[in-house]
């Protein structure tokens, strides 16, 4: 595995590349790896020639300070990760070299998916987000960029911004990963206790628990009432929003049109981590 820092290097070896008509794939991540990013590089292996996989805790969509340090940054544990599943290169960048201009301006109109859900609970959050992967997207001119279902409002922000700057990615969009209990794996859950593992399952079982409803013929409503029930009587979690949304647009439903693909949305705090999960529905 290739392990670049500054923008030039990498540029340089990709040019090559490219010029030898390969085909490129960038899995933007900001570390702290675990089975659910190695599961975007197994899904690129087949469909690319060289896996990028870039590492950088971006500072500029982090709305706390404190959670922009308490982030973790086991970098030697996530090279041994990569190099297991045969990465090709690994782009670590510093801050001085993805921000040289600390005044840099960036905003982008992404509509309603910049103001509601994650947009509305961290003001700024997706304009930091599209300013990083869209510096990654111009360095690394990928044919293809892998993102997880887990930040699912993130990927639908990703997918407009491909959309308004009418770039030539396809955005593959893979399965969330979970442990054996259910738990969707996240860099976040590193802070959870083992009691805090287990209150979190909360989420999961209140996203199955619509999943296994919604075709019952069951007021949406008294669904969603029994859901959240789930998240509220269990002891160690507080609910910040559970929500049924047509997919795109994220916004919310009264009905199901099963014509349409609709998500499940919930984030909660556990043991003072703030966790998010989500589930689709045909």
């Amino acid at each position: 595995m290739e392990i670049f820092k500054t923008k030039a290097s990498l540029q340089a070896y990709l040019q090559n590349a490219r010029s030898t008509g390969k085909k490129i794939a960038l899995i933007p991540t900001m570390g702290a790896l675990h089975e659910g990013h190695l599961s975007l590089l197994n899904y690129a292996k087949p469909i690319s020639d060289i896996r990028v996989c870039s590492i950088f805790v971006n500072p500029t969509q982090f709305n706390d300070p404190k959670d922009l340090e308490k982030y973790p940054r086991p970098i030697e544990n996530d090279i041994k990760l990569l190099e297991s599943v045969d990465c090709d290169i690994l782009f670590l960048p510093s801050v001085e070299e993805m921000y040289p201009d600390k005044d840099e301006y960036w905003h982008i109109d992404l509509g309603e998916l910049d103001q509601i859900w994650e947009g509305e609970k961290r003001p700024g959050h997706f304009q930091g987000v599209t300013q990083v992967v869209y510096k990654l997207f111009t360095l690394v001119q990928p044919n293809i960029a892998c993102f997880g279902q887990k930040d699912f409002q993130q990927v639908m922000v990703i997918k407009r911004m491909i959309a308004i700057k009418d770039l030539p990615i396809e955005l593959a969009i893979c399965p969330i990963i979970r442990d054996h209990d259910g738990l969707a794996l996240s860099s976040r859950n590193m802070r959870l206790s083992a009691e805090g593992k287990r209150q979190a399952l909360a989420l999961s079982r209140s996203l199955q628990y619509v999943r296994d409803h919604i075709h019952n013929n069951v007021p949406l409503n008294k669904i969603k009432q029994e859901a959240e029930h789930i998240l509220m009587n269990t002891a160690g979690v507080t609910v910040e929003y559970f929500a049924i949304c047509e997919s795109t647009s994220l916004e919310e439903v009264e009905t199901i049109d099963f014509s349409k693909q609709h998500v499940v949305l919930v984030t909660a705090w556990v043991e003072g981590v703030r966790l998010i999960d989500n589930m689709t529905i045909s």
